[in-house]
Parts: C-alpha cells; structure tokens; sequence
C-alpha cells in the first residue's frame, strides 16, 4: 500500500484564489524517503499542506489515497488520525502546551484513550528523552512549551522527535535542513533514515541536495512552476546540486 497523489491541482483560497499546483502525480510507499524539490515558490510546500488538510489550500483536481482510501474529503484531525504527520517549515509556538503534554495527548488520541493526558506507557516519555539527547536537544525540552523560544534547529529537531515517538504511517517534512547547521543536517537526517527504517513513508521537501548526502531518497521528484518535470532516483538530487533548476526554465533556489 502507499500513499498517492494522483493529478492533483490546488488552489489557494485567497482574495484572488489561484492555482499553486496543477496535475502533479506522485506516490510514497512505506519504508521509502522521497524527495520533492524545485526552486523557491514552485508548489512545494502547497502541495504538503494540501495533503495534509490545511483548509487554505483547496485539490480541485485529483486525488489523495492513503493506503487505498481517498482522504480528500477528510479534515486535517481525521487525517492525522489515519497516520498523516506534517513537519512545518516554519513550526509555530503554542504557548501553554508543554512538549511532553503534546506527544502524550497526541498518542492517546491515536490510541483511542478518552482521557488524553493519562500516562498509558511510562517508556514513551523515557523514549522521548533519549532521542531527545540523540538529535542534540537537552531533555529538559519536553518540559518547555512547543516551540516558545525555541531556535529554528531546535523546533527542527523536536518536530523530528515526534515524529519518532508518534510512529505516522506517513511522514511530510517541509525543509527539515531549515535553520540546521552541519552537525544538526547530519543528526535530523539519521533520524529520518530511522522514520524509514521503522516503516514511515517520507515525503520530503528541500530546495538543496545537502540533506540528501545524508538522507539518502529512494525517489527524487522535481516540482516548477506548480508542475512536476522529472522523477529519478537519487542521482537526480546529485544533477541537481551541479545544473540547479535553470535546465527546467526555473530560477535557482
């Protein structure tokens, strides 16, 4: 099974709406790293936001299936539910909500507990602080807010540590090299390499090659202009970093 997009157009719906991504096919199977790049404003990150639910961001056109079941008319919480985990590329803060309380809600939610912040299994938040230390973040970090006063690699790197204690069937990270110096690339992509191993599919959006050293793709997948022009495998990411976009008509990242 797998996730598909299939000619899907979006539409953002704004003062004007307009379309951000037009007939783009795709499909993500679990235990495989697929990476999705282009240039700046190419529909990238539309088109995460989209499968994900975001409500700004309407699919006129095609569809998504998860696992064989269209997802389209779901809400964005019916879709996580189903195993959907979006990483932002801008994560926001939600003051008053410590980390822990988050990955404790979310897994109950998932697990179907009614009472959300009861502790089910005392490992996960052992777990929680290991790959905490693991990805360089102090373990204290669970107990701070999501996000409050968090360095854009560190809201990285916790997105990427729930991403590991919720286990998505699906994961869609939308440029987790953002912000990350070299030892923070290196450490977010071992992890991401770990998200694979353990049965997550990854949709993985970045303008760079760089992470792809280290997160090695199974797929690679180029998006212009809102139209996907080249699939390959992971010596397309390679082309890439020598030629840039401009053999597509794009302008580089």
């Amino acid at each position: 099974m797998s996730l598909e997009i299939e000619k899907v157009t979006v539409q953002v719906e704004a003062d004007e709406p307009r379309k951000v991504v037009e007939g783009v096919s795709l499909t993500v199977n679990p235990g495989e790293i697929h990476a999705l790049m282009g240039p700046n404003g190419s529909g990238k990150t539309s088109l995460l936001y989209a499968i994900a639910g975001h409500p700004n961001y309407q699919i006129i056109e095609g569809d998504v299936r998860l696992d064989g079941e269209s997802i389209v008319s779901l809400s964005p919480d019916q879709r996580s539910l189903k195993g959907i985990l979006l990483g932002f590329q801008n994560p926001r803060e939600i003051p008053g909500v410590k980390l822990s309380t988050l990955l404790l809600a979310a897994t109950n939610k998932r697990a179907g507990v009614q009472d959300l912040l009861k502790v089910q299994n005392p490992r996960m938040l052992v777990e929680a602080r290991r790959y905490a230390r693991e990805l360089g973040l102090d373990p204290s970090v669970l107990r701070r807010d999501v996000n409050l006063g968090f360095s854009g690699g560190e809201r990285k790197r916790s997105e990427i540590l729930q991403a590991l204690i919720l286990k998505p069937r699906y994961v869609l990270l939308d440029e987790p090299d953002s912000g990350l110096d070299i030892d923070g690339v290196k450490a977010v992509a071992k992890y991401i390499n770990k998200l694979a191993e353990n049965g997550s599919g990854v949709l993985l959006v970045t303008h760079y090659a760089r992470i792809l050293n280290y997160a090695r793709p199974h797929r690679v997948s180029v998006i212009v202009n809102g139209r996907l022009v080249e699939s390959g495998g992971p010596e397309l990411a390679e082309t890439l970093e020598r030629e840039g976009y401009a053999r597509y008509g794009g302008e580089e990242a």
